[in-house]
């Protein structure tokens, strides 16, 4: 692995050039990039002490930065400095403002102001962990979306993952003997969705999270590939009795998972719809 600085520079929170950033570096083997966080750099001033420390640790430089003031002083000490300056936002503002024929305001920050979606989002991050494993039955009907799976199908973080994005995402564990809650049977509003993985690499990520949590005997029926496969198999057919959505993780990320739902959830909308 061949380690290479990288300054993420922002006037705002940096989540954006953070997740662009991210999602590029995945694409290059053998690089360890060494990540400097630069963020809410909003002053003349504060940029110059940027500059400074890039040229302590030379290395390229992603930004986002829109005010543009501020912008020509980075420009200017990354070319002095000899380092590449990319704007992770360029491309797609000039784009937009091209197509709606309207001028950039230049301020940062927009995307987070407190608006209805934010507190929409907030709202549903509150639902999604009061119904996190089952908890608080009775007012699933409120869901937009409710996860069913055996254990360890990552229903929780594909849960928080759709909150984030404003989904009210409630999950429900399908353990042995257990039954499941009777209002589950008759909902209408929410899309219901069945996760399912590989019997096999379920055993393997049960065994994991059981040597995580400082249990070394693995071998028990929670790990039992025959006992694995029969609550697997459970689970598909009760899925499929009542027609609910069946996804399939495993070879899937999370992300991956929760971009299908998405999909179908807007799909299960316009068939509400009137």
């Amino acid at each position: 692995m061949t380690a290479y600085h990288m300054h993420l520079v922002s006037d705002a929170t940096g989540e954006t050039v953070n997740s662009v950033a991210r999602a590029c570096l995945v694409q290059f083997e053998g690089v360890e990039p060494i990540e400097h966080i630069w963020t809410l750099i909003r002053t003349k001033g504060q940029m110059e002490k940027v500059l400074t420390k890039i040229g302590e640790n030379p290395g390229a430089v992603l930004y986002t930065i829109v005010n543009d003031k501020l912008r020509p002083v980075l420009l200017h000490g990354c070319r002095r400095l000899g380092v590449p300056c990319i704007s992770v936002l360029d491309p797609v503002i000039h784009g937009l403002a091209a197509y709606f024929n309207a001028e950039i305001s230049g301020r940062p920050g927009l995307q987070h102001v407190l608006d209805a979606d934010y507190f929409h989002r907030i709202d549903a991050m509150a639902y999604t962990q009061a119904h996190d494993d089952g908890q608080l039955g009775g007012d699933l009907k409120l869901a937009d979306v409710i996860l069913l799976g055996v254990s360890r199908t990552s229903k929780t973080p594909t849960c928080m993952y759709l909150a984030n994005r404003g989904i009210k995402a409630a999950n429900v564990p399908i353990v042995p003997g257990c039954p499941l809650p009777e209002e589950l049977f008759n909902l209408s509003h929410p899309l219901v969705v069945g996760l399912v993985t590989d019997p096999v690499r379920l055993v393997q990520i049960r065994r994991n999270r059981l040597l995580m949590i400082s249990q070394h005997d693995s071998e028990t029926e929670y790990t039992d590939l025959e006992r694995v496969r029969e609550e697997v198999a459970f689970a598909r057919k009760l899925f499929a009795a009542n027609g609910w959505l069946v996804i399939d993780i495993t070879r899937r990320s999370i992300e991956e998972t929760a971009a299908t739902i998405l999909q179908h959830y807007a799909e299960h909308r316009n068939e509400e719809a009137p």
